[in-house]
């Protein structure tokens, strides 16, 4: 079964259609990823599925339920994790604090057996704790664990925001541009863990990018839009490759 599908999803602001009659479906166990230039209605898109926004047209479907009108609160506990192009991280934390944050949509329970730190509550959250220290060695951040953000370099807090998503358990996960302000090195190690997300942690990942040669090294499928509107979707090489999509996007 198809995990994610966006049907002719559009949208206004001011009158101007930001997202157009956009379709595309995610399979699980690919990663799918959106480029096209700046303004295209990338991380609109991405708006639209975290539910930031809600499109006027069309509708959002995650493992066969709409949830076009869902609150973004419930987002999360579906099984939906994101990350965004500006870090969005508690900077006066540390880096363990941030990630048992991205725990809470697993917290269960109730207020009295949290405040009595009842043997359940103290159960529940050594199993948090577990998760998120196999996170930090999935992502090699163990030198990292106990620093603040504050004092981290930019590109360590984009894989402490990576961490945090990953700490919800998501099985589809939305990367909004990752490599964004990486250096060269950076952005091959962002690489790997893409592949190994989807490899090892069987995480369907759903991304925007602009480095084209990320692009090519970890997507399955491409859609490339312009104006909110499709030009192409297909393989790497065959989007490309399309005359529209060189035109718009590559400078062609």
């Amino acid at each position: 079964m198809t995990l994610f599908a966006a049907e002719n999803i559009a949208i206004n602001f001011g009158g101007i259609k930001a997202v157009d009659g956009v379709s595309f479906a995610v399979e699980p166990g690919e990663v799918f990823t959106i480029i096209g230039p700046n303004g295209a209605g990338k991380t609109t898109v991405f708006n639209l599925i975290s539910r930031i926004y809600t499109p006027s047209e069309g509708r959002l479907l995650f493992e066969g339920e709409d949830i076009t009108r869902l609150p973004p609160d419930r987002i999360a506990g579906l099984g939906i994790a994101r990350t965004f192009q500006n870090i969005e991280l508690f900077e006066h934390a540390t880096v363990l604090q941030n990630l048992l944050l991205g725990r809470h949509a697993h917290r269960g329970g109730n207020a009295i057996a949290d405040l009595l730190f009842l043997p359940g509550v103290r159960k529940r959250e050594l199993a948090h704790r577990e998760k998120v220290e196999q996170v930090i060695d999935f992502l090699d951040l163990q030198h990292y664990r106990d620093a603040m953000i504050a004092n981290l370099p930019y590109g360590a807090r984009k894989v402490v925001e990576l961490a945090r998503a990953l700490c919800s358990e998501p099985k589809l996960l939305l990367l909004d541009e990752p490599s964004s302000g990486l250096n060269t090195e950076e952005t091959e190690d962002m690489a790997f863990w893409i592949q190994d997300i989807k490899n090892d942690l069987g995480i369907t990942v759903l991304m925007v990018e602009h480095d084209m040669t990320l692009v090519s090294e970890v997507s399955d499928r491409v859609l490339a839009l312009n104006y909110g509107r499709m030009l192409a979707m297909g393989s790497p090489q065959e989007v490309q490759s399309h005359p529209e999509v060189v035109k718009a996007y590559l400078g062609g």
